[in-house]
């Protein structure tokens, strides 16, 4: 058992299936063994019945048994007969010198005989000559039982040797069951074995592919909808996971952004806290203050409010694009419309500065947006470049109109500023000169808030110095966001 369990499945199936066909044609050939002895035992019975019936009829013409002749009966030699009385006792036997006064009553033959008038015993050993017979008994009119026998010499190959034929045709049939059967034990053994590797690998985690079929047949397509509902399960497992990984990436980023934002605040808001309750103190315990002083204090108060009133809205508006796009109302919105509006609000504060917007948007762009955030990107934009640019002209232009989307670049003729600050242009209270940018009332989230705005909008915006000198701001806005 232990070498059996060594062998690999295909050849214990093969072994299985040899030891059953062999077992089927072993059946077969003792049952045709079997048949064509109890056809050669019924022909022998027929050809000594004849010469029973023979001697009965001799014997009831008055013919003495030993003087019966069987020269006419060439088919066997050395025929043994015998008389025996209804009663059992044996008369007359042609091969005993004295009679045996045994009762043959018992003799398989003999009872057969008394029942239905004939009877045969295949092989009985003789008590009398010490040899085995073939004996055939047939019951006459007087109650009187002839018996013939003959020596029974008959082996199984002189039995079944008319046929050969027979055995040939089973060993052919058991090679060509050996062979179908080994092509068939190796064809569904290689799918098991394949399957158990296909089981080892999962087992293990490995990646399975769906880029390795089976054989074209039933078992073949069980098996390869398995491997396929397999790798497609560890596919979305791995996509899960990935989206698990990213979702958690992503919440980490904002508590990291939040802490971030929370603690920016915090620094930003000191400032002009400070400042405002510095002026206050000092007009509450200098009551005495000329006007001129007073009033530079109470402007002072003034200018601090007001930008603790733009940090505080940017900071509401940064925090509602955080939040989602659930937060967001998006509806049809003229686009041209919100840039000249945005314009327009601007031109008092570019004409101080000698500053000239050119609003070169003049078709009517339609599309899906909030207004709020796209009025959002232009004013950050044109008040960024008018605080800090040093230019003397702002351009907005359109560049690339699709039906889906709308590309537009806000650019001036300013300074520009040095290429390492470029990829951190966008970044939430960043500042390029701190005390420049707060001097002139900014809040540090203006292009946070534009980068974000433009994101909510389907689009992207990059930044880069202009050759000719200044910054090029392009976005893309999509349409149908």
């Amino acid at each position: 058992m232990a070498s059996l369990n060594k062998l690999t499945y295909p050849q214990r199936l093969f072994l299985w299936l040899l030891g059953y066909s062999m077992l089927l044609v072993g059946c077969f050939t003792l049952f045709q063994y079997h048949r064509e002895k109890e056809f050669k035992a019924a022909e022998i019975d027929s050809q000594l019945q004849l010469i029973n019936t023979y001697i009965l009829s001799e014997l009831q013409d008055g013919i003495r048994p030993e003087k019966i002749s069987l020269a006419d009966f060439k088919s066997f030699d050395n025929i043994r007969v015998s008389v025996i009385s209804g009663d059992g006792k044996l008369i007359y036997d042609n091969t005993l010198d004295s009679l045996s006064q045994n009762n043959h009553l018992g003799r398989e033959e003999i009872v057969s005989a008394m029942k239905s008038g004939k009877g045969y015993a295949v092989r009985r050993h003789s008590e009398s000559t010490g040899d085995s017979y073939f004996y055939s008994a047939q019951k006459g009119d007087d109650g009187q039982i002839v018996r013939t026998a003959v020596p029974y010499t008959v082996s199984l190959n002189t039995l079944l040797k008319a046929d050969y034929g027979f055995l040939w045709v089973m060993g052919i049939i058991s090679l060509i069951m050996c062979i179908l059967g080994y092509l068939a034990t190796r064809r569904v053994g290689t799918h098991i074995m394949r399957l158990n590797k296909f089981a080892e690998s999962v087992e293990r985690g490995a990646t399975i592919s769906e880029n390795e079929p089976f054989p074209n047949d039933e078992l073949g397509n069980i098996s390869n909808h398995i491997v396929r509902l397999y790798a497609r399960l560890q596919q979305a497992n791995r996509e899960r996971d990935s989206e698990h990984r990213a979702a958690l990436h992503e919440q980490k980023e904002k508590e990291r952004i939040k802490k971030q934002l929370t603690n920016n605040i915090n620094h930003e808001l000191k400032t002009p806290v400070a400042t405002i309750q510095i002026c206050v103190e000092t007009l509450l315990s200098h009551k005495n203050l000329t006007e001129e002083n007073r009033n530079i204090f109470l402007k002072r108060c003034l200018t601090n409010t007001e930008r603790l009133r733009k940090l505080l809205t940017d900071i509401s508006l940064i925090t509602r694009m955080d939040d989602g796009g659930t937060a967001i109302i998006k509806e049809p919105v003229n686009l041209t419309s919100i840039i000249a509006e945005a314009v327009a609000e601007r031109e008092v504060a570019a004409s101080a500065k000698e500053i000239t917007i050119h609003d070169n948007v003049k078709r009517d762009f339609k599309m899906h947006g909030n207004v709020q955030l796209l009025e959002s990107i232009f004013t950050n934009l044109i008040d960024n470049a008018i605080a800090y640019s040093g230019c003397s002209e702002i351009r907005i232009d359109a560049t690339d109109i699709t039906d889906h989307s709308i590309t537009l670049e806000v650019s001036d003729n300013g300074t520009g500023i040095s290429h390492e600050h470029l990829p951190r242009l966008f970044e939430r209270f960043y500042r390029i000169d701190k005390g420049r940018s707060r001097a002139a009332g900014g809040t540090g989230l203006g292009l946070a808030i534009v980068k974000n705005a433009v994101a909510i909008h389907g689009g992207h915006i990059t930044v880069a110095n202009r050759t000719n000198g200044g910054l090029l701001f392009r976005m893309t806005l999509m349409r149908h966001s």
